[in-house]
């Protein structure tokens, strides 16, 4: 359980009329799932400039006629894709090394401020990132040194708007509203895009700039407006045990390793803790650990690679500007937008999370087939292949993190051991956050030998990723055969 939050957000204390009973529960409810949309989404707007900025930062390109662009020391030479490769491993090493700490940090402290502490650093870093444009910075250690502290800024923010929706809507899944909710990954992502994009042509340090400032702005309205549980109001707490189930989405980023941290979080004293190597003995852990190592390595080579694949391919026998390469880059994140909600209203229907995660993962295969070989045909053949390559690759998320949840949370070896179930949560997030730091850094190592490489290494991802959940999708099948012989049975007897 959280602890009683210290200080209450100041908004509430200059406008009285925001507290009960003038307002009630449900428009708290709302408002916190508003400002903790646009907090997680500013994060990862935030997140989003490196990508845009590679093909400005990285090795040339040869057109027919002459070489377009000088690129940006130490980038720039035979081995630029490799450094900006390890540009990206620096980043999510410590996002995912910062991750562990988070949660046990938020749970002893108030949220709200550390939220704030994460937003202002986060903010802070990407502005710094930019001044290395102005400073006329060519040292590999100054980027990478920014990268690391950011990463761990950024950790923070996961495990605080979990925590605190989790404050406010306890276990009870909200369906539509938290699918929604979940889609701050892939809103941020299409901002930070537009944003970098946008002002890319005026130099790459303002694609660094604004959406840091972008951050700490909405960093001080969530200052300004965070509430963080419902007892800080005199109201009803709708479910007082904040136990981080897997429930809430990863990013795609996410994302992202962030629910371990919380399940850490609970108070010591509860049951111990079960052995590493235990755990990973549990049923269901090792499938669902390298489900998500495959997973993330997809999802995160593309959010850190994609506007410079399409910056260096032509469509339609012209290469595209920088600027139009990175708001192009965004119809990836629509796509998985639509994905989470098609994916999560199918798995509904058919009530099996498992073999809806597989149907998109094996029909990703084709998409992206298709998109290496003929996005390059058209504008219109472009946008089409990757909304749908987008739609079937970040679409399995939620899902695969829900069946984790669901998976785990029955099982009686370790029902009800909330410090069993934070170190099993730790081993599959955390192994997926190694393939979400490996993706980026194969995907700058392979690119420089060509991009049909690079695609080999998705899609055999993707297979290996679907190979983890066949087991779990067999138990379904067969838990829906079975449901239907009794059903017949009960039918036949009467």
């Amino acid at each position: 359980m959280q602890p009683k939050t210290l200080t209450l957000a100041p908004a509430l204390t200059l406008f009285p009329n925001l507290k009960p009973p003038h307002k009630t529960l449900l428009f708290h409810q709302i408002l916190v799932l508003i400002v903790t949309f646009f907090a997680y989404a500013s994060f990862h707007a935030s997140r989003k400039p490196p990508s845009i900025v590679k093909s400005v930062l990285g090795p040339k390109i040869q057109s027919n006629s002459s070489s377009i662009d000088t690129g940006w020391a130490p980038f720039d030479g035979p081995q630029g894709t490799h450094r900006l490769g390890e540009l990206d491993l620096a980043f999510l090493s410590s996002y995912s090394i910062g991750m562990y700490f988070a949660g046990h940090f938020g749970d002893r402290i108030d949220l709200r401020l550390f939220l704030v502490f994460g937003m202002m650093g986060s903010g802070a870093c990407t502005m710094i990132f930019g001044l290395g444009y102005w400073l006329n910075v060519h040292l590999l250690g100054f980027f990478v040194g920014v990268q690391v502290v950011c990463g761990l800024f950024q950790s923070i923010g996961w495990p605080c708007v979990v925590a605190v929706v989790g404050n406010w809507f306890g276990k009870s899944k909200r369906g539509l509203i938290m699918g929604v909710w979940n889609s701050h990954t892939s809103v941020g992502n299409i901002i930070g895009s537009v944003v970098a994009s946008g002002v890319l042509e005026f130099g790459w340090g303002w694609s660094f700039v604004v959406p840091g400032l972008l951050v700490i702005v909405v960093g001080v309205l969530v200052f300004m407006f965070l509430v963080v549980s419902p007892e800080d109001l005199g109201l009803e707490c709708p479910g007082m045990e904040v136990e981080m189930n897997v429930e809430v989405k990863v990013d795609s980023e996410r994302v992202e390793s962030e629910e371990a941290g919380l399940l850490g979080s609970e108070s010591s004293d509860t049951l111990s803790a079960i052995g590493f190597l235990e755990a990973w003995r549990l049923p269901g852990v090792a499938p669902f650990a390298f489900c998500l190592f495959f997973s993330k390595l997809v999802a995160y080579t593309f959010l850190y690679w994609l506007p410079f694949y399409i910056n260096h391919t032509a469509v339609a026998g012209v290469h595209l500007s920088h600027k139009t390469a990175g708001i192009l880059s965004t119809i990836f994140d629509i796509g998985g937008v639509f994905g989470g909600i098609l994916a999560g209203y199918i798995s509904d229907l058919i009530d099996a999370r498992a073999v809806t995660s597989i149907g998109f993962l094996l029909l990703s295969i084709p998409a992206l087939v298709f998109y290496r070989l003929y996005g390059g045909l058209s504008m219109f053949a472009n946008i089409g292949l990757m909304f749908f390559s987008g739609l079937l690759v970040n679409g399995p998320y939620s899902l695969i993190t829900t069946a984790v949840a669901a998976d785990l949370g029955t099982q009686s070896l370790i029902n009800g051991n909330s410090r069993a179930l934070a170190t099993v949560t730790a081993i599959i997030d955390g192994t997926g956050s190694v393939g979400a730091a490996l993706g980026p850094l194969l995907a700058g190592y392979i690119s420089s030998r060509g991009w049909n490489s690079v695609f080999v290494m998705l899609i055999l991802s993707i297979f290996f990723a679907s190979l983890f959940l066949i087991r779990v999708a067999r138990t379904e099948i067969e838990g829906k055969l079975n449901e239907g012989k009794w059903i017949w049975n009960n039918i036949s007897s009467h």
